[in-house]
């Protein structure tokens, strides 16, 4: 499977060319929604990206491997794209998948319960806790 289609690539490359532009001029760095979601459909690894750097292979984003513990980070896409599991299957683009909420939203919600979550009751309450957290601007 194609994980990342020229739409995809595109979207993931302008939000960390925002961020980029961001820290360059001392501004507040964007929080931009995830653009693709890749899964091991053999087991509980996923990955919620929203961000590809300039160089073409370095994902920023929100990284499950399913032990628990849910981070913010950055993968390579071509160590996403080459692995291989049993019965010769690969790590999977969520075709429906549609980031709804920022990142950092997914990130709350995956800290709370031990791992990435689309539930949208779960995401909601993130989503609220975050914006009482934040000072007004």
């Amino acid at each position: 499977m194609l994980l990342l289609t020229q739409d995809l690539r595109a979207r993931l490359i302008a939000n960390a060319a925002a961020h980029h532009e961001a820290m360059q001029r001392g501004l507040r760095e964007p929080d931009p929604a995830p653009v693709v979601k890749f899964f091991n459909p053999c087991g509980a690894a996923t990955w919620l990206f929203s961000e590809l750097d300039a160089d073409g292979d370095t994902l920023f984003g929100l990284c499950d491997l399913g032990f628990g513990c849910p981070e913010l980070g950055s993968a390579s896409l071509t160590e996403i794209a080459a692995v291989t599991l049993p019965l010769g299957l690969t790590i999977e683009r969520d075709l429906c998948f549609e980031g709804r909420f920022p990142l950092t939203v997914y990130a709350d919600a995956a800290r709370l319960i031990g791992r990435i979550t689309e539930k949208e009751a779960r995401l909601e309450a993130a989503a609220a806790a975050r914006a009482n957290e934040l000072p007004s601007p």
